[in-house]
Formats: C-alpha cells, structure tokens, sequence
C-alpha cells in the first residue's frame, strides 16, 4: 500500500485552501486526487486547465460518454 503526505483540509492555507474550497463547493468534498496533489497547488490548477482544455469543445453528455469508454477500455471499476 502506497502512503501520500498531504495537506488536511483544516490544514490547508493560500492557494491550496481556494482550491479546497473550489472543489467543496462544485462537489460537496475535496476529492483524493486533489488531496493527493495537495502539496504542490500549482499542479493542481494543471489539472484543471487540462481538464478545461479537453471539455471544452465537447457538450456535456459527449464528455461524460468519452469518459465512460475509457474507464471501460480500462476496466475501471469506480
């Protein structure tokens, strides 16, 4: 089993903890691959400009669709 260090919620200042707070408001919690970036904020605004780049010439439900057959080509169980 794999332990990352990260930064607790209660724990998280400056940029990190706007990006906490971004992601408990759009999801409800902050999710692990956030929390496992949580040490270098920088790479998690990455992220989200990749992410961003890659939805954004898609409609939702293509987004969605093209998500699911990867997890699937992947066997992804989540």
């Amino acid at each position: 089993m794999v332990f990352i260090r990260t930064v607790p919620e209660t724990e998280a200042t400056g940029t990190l903890r706007a990006l906490y707070d971004q992601n408990i408001a759009h999801r409800g919690y902050v999710p692990n691959h956030t929390k496992a970036m949580s040490l270098r904020p920088a790479a998690i605004e990455a992220w989200q400009k990749l992410l961003s780049a890659i939805r954004s010439p898609m409609d939702p439900r293509r987004y969605e669709l093209v998500t699911l057959a990867a997890a699937a080509a992947l066997r992804c169980s989540y």
